[in-house]
């Protein structure tokens, strides 16, 4: 079974359509034992860093989510917060950066486009991915929808760029975690065939 964490944000009956639009069975959960025996593992999130893992601690889900060894995929806010730490605070920059998941070497930082560029980014944009697997039999030049004022920058995790007058990290990778900043259950044919890979990773 493929499962959704259930982080009480506002994106997880949009992304258990597109997966069940896909043929594959999902299920939204808290349950830590359905988590941890999943065959994918989906982590979606909307909204700020600081509700965000609120949210997983009150639901105990920190561990949880941290001992995962199936194929896990942050998306969006779920995919800061797969990071080290966040500087996104909710309507201004924190001072002090918030702690995250620490799964993925980062930190989240807002957004400063050098063409004063609107914030939030949102809209479609067009992703550089490299080899990984999550992007297989994607067109390269393919466009994916976007809503996000925080971002993290290209580092050695960085597996698709994107640039919103400024280069920022499209997706990310190490080990069994994944993160996308994009919407794929939002983003059409690309966005569907992403969710695909993954699932059959």
């Amino acid at each position: 079974m493929n499962i959704i964490v259930d982080t009480g944000c506002a994106n997880l009956s949009s992304v258990r359509f597109a997966v069940e639009r896909l043929g594959y069975d999902v299920a939204i959960s808290a349950e830590p034992d359905l988590i941890l025996n999943a065959d994918k593992v989906f982590l979606p999130g909307v909204g700020t860093v600081a509700a965000a893992m609120q949210q997983l601690h009150e639901k105990q889900l920190v561990e949880v989510v941290q001992s995962v060894t199936a194929p896990l995929l942050g998306i969006c806010l779920g995919m800061q917060i797969l990071v080290e730490s966040s500087f996104e605070g909710g309507a201004s920059v924190a001072e002090t950066a918030q702690d995250c998941l620490g799964l993925i070497p980062g930190t989240i930082t807002k957004l400063e486009p050098k063409q004063n560029l609107p914030l939030p980014h949102m809209g479609w944009n067009q992703v550089k991915p490299n080899n990984h697997p999550l992007f297989a039999n994607i067109d390269p030049q393919s466009f994916f929808y976007f809503v996000h004022s925080y971002a993290l920058g290209v580092s050695d995790v960085t597996i698709a760029e994107c640039d919103y007058g400024a280069s920022f990290s499209a997706a990310i990778g190490k080990d069994n975690f994944m993160g996308v900043q994009f919407h794929p259950e939002r983003s059409g044919k690309a966005g569907a065939q992403l969710l695909k890979n993954f699932l059959e990773m």
